[in-house]
């Protein structure tokens, strides 16, 4: 069969006239010349032609530019005029509509507004977040906070597509831009005109946009040239190199059909002159091919036709964006490896069938591949996990990290997590069905394991005990966090709460809150007593919001109360705190339900917040007179009840009437306004207002609101205005005359104690002094600290012409007195307060050995002590070599703190005695023959004879002199068993005979078994040491028996009938191979015969040319011929190790 080519009629001659050398070889060097070149005989591969688009320069790693990070948060402001505005009530500026747009639109977008009002009542709108949610929030923000006008503008129909870009992503991306809706007119549609709605300046924007997308297709041109199919090699090139190069040069894009499509349409398109150009440059090319060229018929055998083959796959759509990959990367790969092309249909023809051209194999092999891929995906799956937005931070981990693991466990899927600000619990996983199923069950377990470790449990504990449960440093805290895995918080410092929150697994949890309550009971007479009131009450003596529960533990000193969880059924109900309250708690708990159970009767009635703690009364003594009157119970609203007005009376019908009808009365006379004075001495007035006013502040939140009105500073007037509830103000008046009366009473005194105990007197924070101040009503002064770098400077007694006053040698420092302000009593009983606050020290001794042990490891002993006893514990420096301790602390924490040093010697001292009984030594000589078997296999026997006598068994070193002696440290008692034992060893073992036999090498490997299992079957049976010859060895059939004399010869009988049976085996096995080995010589006959090979000899090699050597074609190693074993060259580094 034939086939028909074009050529030209100079490629023809180039083609002629490239054969004449071939035939005009030249007869002289006939031999040498005959060989062939290492060119010839290797010739190299094609290089790869160039891109029509130019070569380019691989991308490497290290050189190219690294893109600087950005951050993905950004900012912009958004302006919108007065007029312009929706929502133009002034008025309510951060609140109503407006506002609720706002949060809106923060929800659906995940963006942050900020909103501010400018000076011109224009709205700026600050937004935050991912450049996405930006302009999302933007959009929104023009379609519902900025009144919205249109406008409509015409472009030619051919440029509307280009308006819309692909699947609409550039009509999106204009609307996002401009904040605008744009109404393209459909295809069917004859109109030109494009809606445009939004913005004054939106629409600008828009107008803008578009008119500049026509005005750039207006320059832009297309060409479709028809040129016979046969001409299209000749416009393309060989390996598109012309159609390339044309491209550059003209800046237009020139589609030439493949060969696989019966097309003979070029399409050019570009700017119009780049299009008329490129037109011009292939008519030209067309032109002259035509006029040169001829036809010619060309005979190719049938079996070199490079038949081209095709075939048609059915895909479902959504699945051909996956075959195409990300930027075409899986797609590119299959065209690649299979040299096919592949054609898949875009999104608009909604087909399912792709199309692939090329070599009958690559086209079978490219179908395979795409199906499968296909395949797959319609195997993925994708689930929904429901998993709590909490956990999510903790699954993703720092820095991804926890996440990074699952991932890498699960490489085939994809897990996403939701954007935190859109608060879904929803976890997405997508991938392959089976490994899909295995993740979201992985998952769940870490979400369950969380969970577990997520038990929280609150634990009431009084506020005075929190410091003590944290201890000195946190060292208390830290140590049941540690010891139980959990985690506790306490409150703040400045919070009334008294609830410690521990989170982690149940028992853990449970664990470390009776250890904190362990702490409390042993601090404080504490109790904890259990009562038993019917579960059907619990909800009614609760109250509303726990109100009437918490009335009676605030009354009682702040007991804690627990009643069991609703529905539960259980009768009892837990009272824990001091003795004395939990007591009365139990009383007005009891005495409750009985009334709750008889007549219970509730009625509320309502009083201004102020009002509330003057009709409590100092330490309740107001409310407690009404209760115990008429015996109903009086509720107050706590700071966090909605309604601070209301107050609640609980009790029988007659109590809660008599107790409204007082309280009715007290809070008529509250609101009974009246106006009173009274005189207070101009020098006490400073004291009132000082500090903001705090004095008068705590008056007015005392007695009713009360306000209290001072004259002008520098008046000189007596008189102070008081005006409020008239009970109010007598109560205020009465409280003001005893601050007076206190103040006219009041004196200074001096403490002299030295200014280095200070600090320690203050406390941490100031806590100690504040506590004192409280305690006796006094002001405590500390004087500024002295500077010991700045020594007075003396210059002969004179100081600017005058004599200085000799200073007296007894007086204290001033930086030592502190200042003490108040009734006399009171500064006394302070004095005697700070006093006791003075640290004391005490030497205690302690024998200077049991220095290092008290101090411990990096100081930790000494520090423990310290926490412990909240002292100072001072150990002299080692080269004093003093037996004294110093102490110092507190009085009262000294005593506690010896005791605690003095046991802690006795400790270490009992401690000294027991190492000397331990390190008694004996020596015992065993053979070193009998060593291995003392110490057995892996040292099995001698770390039972350790651990059972408890003791350590040192064998002598390599180099010992004394290679026969065994030392053993421990107890004397049990240093002397533990010899016994090894001493019967080694009497049992002199009692062991060792027997040679003969046994065949050839059955060896059959006893020894794999990995020596059969071996030590048979020592472990027989109780006997089996020794095989060493390859190697003079006598390779020699093995030794060693053990009792009895169990020897049971098992030499053993073996050798073991031998007998494999030695069967082996000689038939022989017998077998003896006819399947080849005829002996003949290979090595025909090797001779054939004499020595040269090789493949070549001219031109690279190694001739250079200092490289040819390859020893003789060389068994290099060239190993097969089944003959290769003689290895000796080498200085010993033999090669592959």
């Amino acid at each position: 069969m034939s086939s028909v080519a074009v050529l030209t009629q100079e490629s023809f001659n180039e083609h002629r006239s490239g054969l004449l050398p071939e035939q005009t070889v030249s007869v002289a060097g006939q031999d040498e010349d005959a060989l062939p070149t290492y060119k010839e005989a290797f010739p190299p591969l094609p290089e790869k032609a160039a891109s029509p688009e130019g070569t380019q320069e691989t991308a490497n790693a290290w050189t190219s530019k690294i893109r600087p990070l950005k951050s993905s948060i950004i900012t912009q402001v958004f302006h919108v005029p007065l007029e312009e505005r929706k929502y133009k009530d002034i008025n309510q500026f951060g609140e109503g509509d407006q506002a609720k747009v706002c949060v809106d639109i923060m929800h659906k977008t995940g963006a942050h507004l900020e909103l501010s009002l400018a000076k011109d009542q224009g709205l700026s709108i600050m937004v935050s977040g991912k450049l996405d949610a930006v302009m999302k929030a933007r959009k929104e923000i023009v379609s519902r906070l900025q009144t919205q006008a249109s406008a409509t503008v015409a472009i030619p129909k051919e440029h509307h597509r280009f308006v819309i870009g692909k699947n609409g992503e550039k009509l999106q991306e204009l609307e996002l831009k401009t904040a605008t809706k744009i109404q393209i007119p459909r295809p069917d549609d004859p109109s030109n005109q494009i809606k445009i709605s939004g913005t004054k300046e939106g629409l600008e924007k828009a107008k803008h946009e578009i008119l500049l997308i026509s005005a750039e297709q207006d320059k832009r041109a297309v060409e479709r040239v028809n040129i016979d199919k046969v001409y299209h090699p000749f416009i393309t090139g060989a390996y598109n190199k012309l159609v390339g190069e044309m491209m550059q040069e003209t800046g237009a894009r020139i589609n030439v059909p493949p060969p696989s499509v019966n097309k003979t349409e070029i399409v050019i398109t570009g700017e119009k002159e780049q299009v008329a150009l490129a037109v011009a440059m292939i008519k030209k090319i067309y032109e002259d091919k035509k006029k040169n060229a001829t036809t010619i018929a060309v005979e190719v055998k049938k079996s070199q036709h490079n038949r081209m083959d095709y075939a048609e796959i059915s895909v479902d759509p959504k699945f051909h964006r996956h075959l195409i990959g990300k930027g075409g990367v899986n797609i590119n790969r299959i065209k690649e490896l299979h040299k096919v092309t592949v054609r898949i249909p875009p999104d608009n023809e909604k087909s399912n069938l792709i199309r692939i051209e090329g070599d009958p194999q690559g086209v079978q092999e490219a179908k395979k591949e795409l199906l499968e891929l296909a395949s797959r995906m319609e195997n993925e799956r994708t689930k929904d996990l429901i998993i709590e937005q909490r956990f999510h931070r903790a699954i993703i981990g720092q820095k991804g990290e926890k996440i990074k693991e699952v991932r890498d466990k699960f490489p085939e899927v994809i897990i996403n997590f939701p954007d935190p600000a859109q608060k879904s619990d929803i976890v997405q996983l997508r991938g392959p069905r089976t490994e899909v199923e295995k993740c979201s069950k992985f998952m769940q377990k870490i979400v369950a394991e969380m969970v577990e470790n997520s038990y929280s449990v609150s634990v009431p504990i009084f506020k005075q005990f929190h410091r003590n449960i944290i201890g000195k440093g946190g060292s208390n805290i830290k140590k049941i966090r540690e010891e139980t895995n959990t985690k506790i918080d306490l409150p703040a410092e400045n919070s009334n709460s008294e609830m410690i929150v521990i989170t982690g697994k149940k028992a853990n949890c449970e664990a470390a809150r009776n250890r904190i309550l362990a702490i409390q009971k042993e601090l404080a007479n504490i109790a904890e007593i259990e009562v038993s009131i019917p579960s059907k009450l619990h909800n009614s003596l609760i109250g509303s919001k726990g109100r009437l529960v918490r009335s009676i533990m605030e009354e009682c000193g702040g007991v804690h109360i627990h009643f069991p969880t609703e529905g539960s059924g259980i009768d009892k109900v837990t009272i824990r705190g001091p003795i004395e309250e939990v007591e009365k708690a139990k009383q007005q708990l009891l005495g409750l339900a009985e009334e709750k159970q008889t007549k219970s009767h509730t009625a509320e009635l309502r009083a201004k917040p102020e009002y509330h703690k003057f009709l409590i009364g100092k330490g309740g003594g107001n409310i407690r007179k009404v209760r115990d009157s008429t015996g109903a119970r009086i509720i107050f609203p706590t700071a966090e009840d909605k309604d601070q007005e209301l107050i609640t009376v609980v009790g029988t019908e007659e109590a809660v009437r008599e107790a409204q009808k007082e309280l009715e009365e007290l809070i008529r006379s509250l609101d009974n306004v009246v106006e009173d004075t009274m005189s207070v001495d101009p020098k006490h007035h400073r004291y009132f207002v000082a500090r903001r006013g705090q004095v008068l502040r705590d008056l007015a939140d005392e007695y009713g609101g009360v306000m209290v009105s001072f004259p002008r500073t520098g008046s000189q007037s007596e008189k102070v205005t008081l005006k409020g509830a008239k009970e109010c103000v007598e109560a205020a008046k009465k409280r003001m005359q005893e601050i007076v009366e206190d103040l006219d009473a009041q004196v200074t005194i001096e403490c002299v104690i030295s200014q280095k105990f200070h600090r320690s007197i203050m406390g941490p924070k100031g806590s100690r002094i504040q506590q004192i101040t409280r305690d006796h009503n006094v002001q405590i002064k500390f004087p500024e600290r002295e500077d010991p770098q700045e020594a007075p400077i003396q210059e002969n007694g004179e100081a600017n012409g005058e004599v200085k006053e000799p200073v007296d040698p007894n007086a204290p420092k001033k930086c030592d007195v502190i200042v003490i302000s108040g009734r006399k009593e009171r500064c006394d009983a302070a004095v005697e307060a700070l006093k006791a606050l003075v640290p004391v020290t005490i030497e205690v001794e302690v024998p200077f050995e049991l220095h290092r042990y008290i101090i411990g490891q990096k100081g930790s002993g000494i520090r423990k002590m310290m926490d412990e006893f909240e002292v100072n514990i001072q150990v002299p420096a080692p080269e004093q070599q003093s037996d004294k301790i110093a102490i110092t602390g507190l009085a009262n924490h000294l005593d506690r703190a010896k005791e605690g040093l003095l046991e802690r010697v006795k400790e270490l001292q009992a401690e000294q005695e027991d190492r000397a009984l331990r390190s008694f030594k004996l020596t015992i000589t065993v053979d070193p023959k009998y060593h291995p078997k003392i110490i057995g296999r892996k040292g099995a026997i001698i770390t039972n004879i350790r651990t059972e006598h408890d003791v350590n068994i040192q064998f002598p070193e390599k180099n010992d002199e004394n290679q026969d002696q065994i030392t053993i440290t421990g107890y004397e008692h049990k240093a002397i068993a533990a010899r016994d034992a090894i001493k019967a060893i080694v009497d049992e073992l002199e009692e062991m005979i060792s027997e040679d036999i003969t046994l065949d090498s050839r059955v060896h490997a059959r006893i020894i078994g794999a990995r020596g299992k059969g071996i030590r079957k048979i020592m472990d049976e027989f109780k006997v040491d089996l020794r095989f010859p060493q390859s190697g060895a003079a006598d390779p059939n020699l093995v030794t028996v060693t053990g009792r004399p009895e169990l020897v010869d049971e098992a030499i009988d053993h073996l050798l009938n073991l031998e007998e049976e494999y030695m069967a085996d082996v000689v038939e096995n022989e017998a077998k191979m003896a006819y399947m080995r080849p005829s002996g010589g003949s290979a090595a006959a025909m090797d001779e015969q054939r004499g020595p090979s040269k090789g493949f000899v070549v001219r031109e090699a690279p190694w001739t040319t250079g200092n490289e050597k040819a390859p020893d074609m003789t060389s068994s190693e290099d060239f190993p011929s097969f089944g003959a074993p290769v003689a290895t060259k000796t080498s200085p580094w010993g033999p090669k190790r592959f």
